[in-house]
């Protein structure tokens, strides 16, 4: 018999996860539970401030990708108000998946469905046409959660396939950062080389400080310094902006802006694109097509935002031993209302940033992280000019060090086991190799049933996984299968 507690308790709160909470706590941390999960306010603050500094770089890079090209009318989308609709997007769903999912995952304007926009959708509609294919992706996506099976499929999902997502995925995020920072780029001979300029050499001041900022945060790291990811993207980015000061360095020298803040630091939102959502009219392209466009922007917002959850739970051991975690199908409403809320707000559908992994590698547990993200992306509305602190190639650091702390999930996977260690592996190359989180997905998930299969372990297999598989089989045939219905 275990001895009962003599203390009185006049009061008690409810977790969310059918526990009970002594009182006595803070209401942020009965909110949030940051004592139950083994952080502090200090953490959560650190963590949600790095995280910002790892992903604030989409506040110049979606308006430059969305501003790139003209509708079918030739009508172009205003840089400023691009500007304000990215800021305004990632920080209205970075604050509701910190009060409602509870978890530290930060949402922005997903670069895969930006680019889907401008390349696949864009050249057939109008933008607010194509503003309205995002809310209705971020609507599929939800039904997908109310009636549950989203968070089926999550759970489905074996779990030396979620180790391989959470390793895929830091692999990734190292290529990623190892690219934004100009460390490796397109090579003449070969995929990819040394540098970006194809010489096979490091080139320019902005490595230079990509890589005095990796090898501190590793030495930090290894010396168990509490913060060492925001201490390395602070020093990294005095030091840039100290050089640039100093030694006359220009736009040129960084391949864009510089790190300065020079003028006025304040600049008011230009609220231009909000609401300018269209449904219908799509006539000239025909209902297959924007079935077609649908379904491609539901698997990528699927899949990716999936396995980025997956990851970063990891991660941040919110996940149980089956890899599953608690108050997942909130995370997963709100990533999908993310689509919805892009769409209404002018900046692309918003997805789940597998930058939350930075600030996860300061600590961060809870909510309370995205919270702290989703304020500062709300201050940009007013002081954008302020994210140009720090230099993309600076915080490209804080990704490699993720990546290689994610890969510390090896250990757990049985690599003698072939029917486990060859879908593993297929997962773990081609997200890096292929620069798509979707693909890795799908080649393990395929890879996993067939074998299964030959072996004769039909069970083993379940439900879903074969309805994964079959969803994956028509991924990968998509192009054959719109050029035989005659859509391409």
């Amino acid at each position: 018999m275990t001895q009962q507690s003599t203390e009185p308790r006049t009061t008690a709160e409810d977790a969310g996860d059918g526990s009970r909470q002594p009182a006595g706590r803070s209401w942020l941390d009965r909110y949030f539970h940051i004592s139950d999960r083994g952080s502090t306010l200090a953490r959560e603050t650190r963590g949600g401030i790095t995280t910002f500094m790892a992903m604030c770089y989409i506040l110049l890079l979606n308006p430059v990708i969305l501003g790139s090209v003209q509708d079918v009318q030739k009508h172009g989308l205003d840089h400023s108000a691009l500007v304000t609709a990215t800021a305004l997007g990632a920080a209205v769903c970075t604050l509701l998946m910190g009060f409602i999912g509870k978890v530290p995952l930060a949402l922005a304007a997903g670069l895969n469905v930006s680019a889907a926009l401008t390349t696949q959708v864009v050249p057939h509609m109008t933008w607010p046409q194509a503003m309205g294919m995002c809310v209705m992706y971020g609507v599929v996506i939800c039904l997908l959660v109310v009636t549950g099976l989203r968070e089926m499929v999550m759970n489905a999902i074996p779990l030396a396939l979620k180790h391989a997502i959470t390793m895929g995925i830091g692999m990734f995020v190292a290529l990623l950062g190892l690219v934004k920072a100009g460390f490796v780029g397109k090579g003449a001979g070969g995929p990819v080389t040394l540098g970006s300029d194809l010489s096979g050499h490091l080139v320019g001041w902005p490595v230079l400080f990509f890589c005095i900022t990796l090898l501190l945060i590793f030495m930090l790291q290894a010396r168990k310094v509490p913060g060492a990811i925001l201490i390395g993207i602070v020093v990294g980015s005095a030091l840039a902006i100290g050089a640039t000061k100093l030694g006359g360095l220009t736009a040129k020298d960084w391949g864009g802006a510089p790190p300065t803040l020079d003028g006025n630091a304040v600049s008011m939102p230009d609220f231009g694109l909000f609401g300018h959502v269209e449904f219908g009219g799509w006539g000239s392209i025909g209902a297959l097509s924007v079935t077609m466009i649908v379904f491609t922007l539901v698997l990528a917002g699927f899949f990716d935002a999936m396995a980025t959850i997956i990851g970063v739970g990891t991660e941040a051991k919110l996940a149980d031993d089956k890899g599953r975690m608690p108050g997942l199908s909130k995370a997963l409403f709100v990533d999908g209302a993310g689509g919805a809320i892009g769409g209404l707000t002018g900046s692309s559908g918003q997805t789940v940033f597998i930058e939350s992994a930075s600030g996860v590698g300061e600590g961060a547990r809870t909510g309370l992280s995205s919270v702290i993200t989703g304020l500062l992306f709300a201050a940009c509305l007013f002081f954008t000019p302020v994210t140009q602190l720090v230099p993309a190639q600076v915080a490209a650091a804080a990704l490699v060090v993720i990546g290689s702390m994610m890969m510390s999930v090896a250990g757990h996977v049985d690599w003698s086991d072939r029917a486990t260690s060859i879908p593993v592996f297929l997962t773990v190359a081609l997200m890096p190799f292929t620069y798509q989180i979707t693909t890795g997905v799908g080649a393990g998930v395929i890879a996993y049933t067939a074998i299964k299969a030959a072996q004769g372990k039909w069970r083993e297999i379940g439900a879903f996984m074969w309805v994964l598989t079959g969803i994956f089989l028509v991924y990968f045939s998509l192009h054959p299968i719109e050029q035989w219905l005659g859509v391409r």
